[in-house]
């Protein structure tokens, strides 16, 4: 009797594939403060800008925000595992949380919204897609999140606020997102790349193949 072992055969690279190693966990741990090291340096400047863009027209602060969504964007790129764009953000969340800064506990918080809003866009490409547009999406996926949290949460949540408010916020969270998250997290990857920092990583042999 002659038993097909195609499946088997298919399902193994993939589960191979989306297996964590211990590599992958020390890496997303080194990201993660990094990134919250980046996290605490943008919370003053990025602020600012904040203010100052709400200030213009109300909303208009969203702007500002991507260099908070980056860590699941650079996450997701290099790792390419289930769970990896969302620990790197929470990890990157606690670092600036405990460094110190105005927000508090709403940091982790955010940062656990936001690393899920990256984390579906590259589970909605099965973890198999890695470019620019994909990167993009994944920002822009925070954002989402990001907004939506913020809908809810706190004092004066925006829930509260005039729709022309919200919409214009969504709109430039995405846009921040996509572009600040997005484009400058897979400008960033690709940078490292170059360097042969990430060789043990599929980021890393794809840089090496298009030298």
């Amino acid at each position: 009797m002659n038993v097909s072992t195609s499946a088997p055969t298919t399902a193994a690279p993939a589960a191979s594939r989306l297996r964590w190693r211990v590599v992958d966990i020390v890496v997303a741990a080194v990201l993660g403060v990094a990134i919250g090291l980046v996290f605490w340096g943008w919370n003053t400047v990025g602020y600012a800008w904040f203010i100052a863009m709400d200030g213009l027209t109300p909303g208009l602060g969203g702007l500002a925000v991507g260099i908070w969504l980056i860590g699941g964007v650079i996450g997701g790129l290099v790792i390419r595992k289930p769970g990896a764009a969302l620990l790197v953000e929470v990890i990157a969340a606690i670092v600036s949380m405990l460094i110190g800064n105005v927000w508090g506990v709403s940091t982790l918080l955010s940062g656990l919204v936001q690393g899920l809003g990256a984390e579906v866009i590259f589970a909605l490409f099965f973890y198999r897609r890695f470019g620019l547009p994909v990167a993009m999406l994944a920002g822009a996926g925070a954002a989402i999140g990001a907004w939506v949290f913020e809908l809810f949460y706190g004092s004066s949540p925006n829930i509260l606020k005039t729709l022309e408010f919200n919409l214009i916020y969504l709109v430039s969270l995405i846009v921040s997102g996509a572009l600040l998250a997005g484009a400058l997290g897979w400008v960033a990857v690709r940078g490292l790349a170059a360097t042969g920092a990430l060789n043990r990583f599929a980021a890393g042999r794809e840089a090496r193949r298009e030298v």
